[in-house]
């Protein structure tokens, strides 16, 4: 059966992704928010690097990834709007608990309930815009969505840092869960829920829910070669990001001697400001490149993964003695760096999954978004900040006070292993998209 009417673009499209946008937004902040609470956290609860490691990462990220591949699955059965309002409701609820715990283990369990409800934002979101405008304009559209990690790192490291050196780490819990609720609102009432695979021809099937087991999908995903080094290659790309993103406002409080606002905020902004510019000059570019090359697609993250370690190693290895006053904000000379370093590794996440929802049938984006959001998830917010806590205390014997600053530079070295990666499986995702253009052509 085929549906001759094409879906149009228009306002309610726009709205759509912006609320979207906007819940994905939210997510990061309330999944990076702890990166600024680090220190008063522990030194509340009298915690190692080790244990503040697991709270902010592996704690989250192995529920998150667990549970988002099953619901990846009912996202390409059921309606993905209604999916997104639901768990952003519960994980802003979950947020507002942190700040009531107690005792550290209270904590822990406040923080794995946000991972359980955020474990439903990402795949089924991706799927949507997916099937909101047209796949010429796909990779820019998810870059504009993925923008949603940096605004919430701008905002989680700044604004969050602020409200809890004012008001104590516990009101910032609550002053990003209420609003939370308040937009999974919104996102029930008013997001457009949008026909799957509406734009992949003028005469596009109706595309209907897999049959297939979920681990038998899971399977044949991983069977895919391009999809396989992809997903893998982001992995270790997250590992090294989420312990970098973590852990950085504690190594500037610890290495370069600023407060704990004066650290999310000079994070937050040069982070932030230059991954959200980074990460709409990729989706700009991609598009244009893989008119000329279906390369460019993978091959466009790989690049900025390349160019973005030397910044990054250059931001954490800058001496600390020199800086700069800007009336009475101190800005270490390295963190001339930190932009540079946004901007170039916002390029793989958003040309990844934009790469992902090539890859698959439009009845597949949603678990093939969260499978690949498993491996992110899991080595990086799972392990990344877990492993650098880790590598912190083992290294305090030999590095005193520097054990964090090469605890991350070990971290951002893996960068290069997944560059590599991304580049072997460029051939590859060419080879994939002719399979799938040739299983649509005889489906049609």
């Amino acid at each position: 059966m085929t549906n001759n009417t094409p879906p149009t673009v228009n306002w309610r499209t726009h709205l759509s992704l912006l609320l979207l946008a906007l819940v994905y937004i939210f997510s990061y902040i309330d999944r990076q928010v702890i990166a600024v609470l680090i220190e008063p956290i522990k030194h509340e609860f009298g915690a190692t690097d080790t244990q503040m490691g697991l709270l902010s990462g592996l704690a989250f990220g192995l529920l998150y990834a667990v549970l988002g591949v099953p619901v990846g699955k009912l996202a390409d059965r059921y309606s993905r709007r209604n999916i997104v309002a639901i768990c952003c409701g519960l994980w802003s609820l979950a947020t507002l608990a942190c700040g009531v715990a107690a005792q550290f283990w209270q904590l822990l369990l406040a923080r794995m309930s946000v991972a359980v409800g955020e474990a439903g934002g990402m795949a089924p979101s991706i799927s949507a815009v997916s099937d909101l405008y047209p796949k010429e304009r796909r990779s820019l559209v998810i870059s504009l969505f993925m923008m949603g990690p940096h605004f919430g790192v701008l905002i989680g490291l700044a604004l969050g840092a602020w409200i809890a050196q004012q008001y104590g780490w516990r009101h910032t819990f609550a002053a990003f869960g209420i609003p939370g609720m308040m937009l999974a609102l919104l996102v029930w009432v008013l997001v457009k829920e949008p026909r799957r695979g509406g734009f992949e021809g003028a005469a596009a099937p109706v595309v209907q829910p897999s049959s297939e087991p979920l681990w038998r999908e899971v399977l044949g995903l991983l069977k895919v070669t391009a999809f396989r080094r992809l997903a893998l290659a982001c992995g270790i790309a997250g590992l090294a990001g989420y312990g970098y993103g973590v852990w950085t406002p504690s190594f500037l409080v610890r290495t370069h001697g600023v407060t704990l606002a004066q650290a999310g905020l000079l994070f937050g902004v040069a982070s932030g400001v230059g991954a959200v510019l980074g990460a709409l000059f990729s989706g700009w570019l991609c598009d244009r490149m893989v008119r000329r090359n279906e390369r460019w697609q993978l091959g466009l993250p790989a690049l900025g993964v390349l160019i973005g370690m030397p910044c990054t190693l250059a931001f954490i290895l800058w001496p600390a003695e020199g800086y700069w006053m800007w009336g009475s904000l101190r800005v270490p000379h390295a963190m001339v760096f930190a932009p540079l370093a946004a901007f170039f590794t916002s390029w793989w996440p958003s040309l990844s999954y934009s790469a992902v929802s090539q890859m698959v049938s439009a009845s597949q984006r949603a678990v093939a978004a969260a499978l690949l959001n498993f491996f992110l998830t899991l080595l990086g917010s799972g392990f990344g900040p877990f492993v650098t806590g880790m590598l912190s205390d083992a290294l305090v014997p030999s590095m005193g006070d520097q054990a964090l600053r090469w605890a991350l530079v070990i971290l951002i070295s893996l960068m290069l292993p997944s560059a590599l990666l991304m580049g072997s499986a460029m051939g590859a995702f060419v080879v994939r998209r002719k399979v799938l253009a040739g299983s649509a052509a005889h489906t049609a």
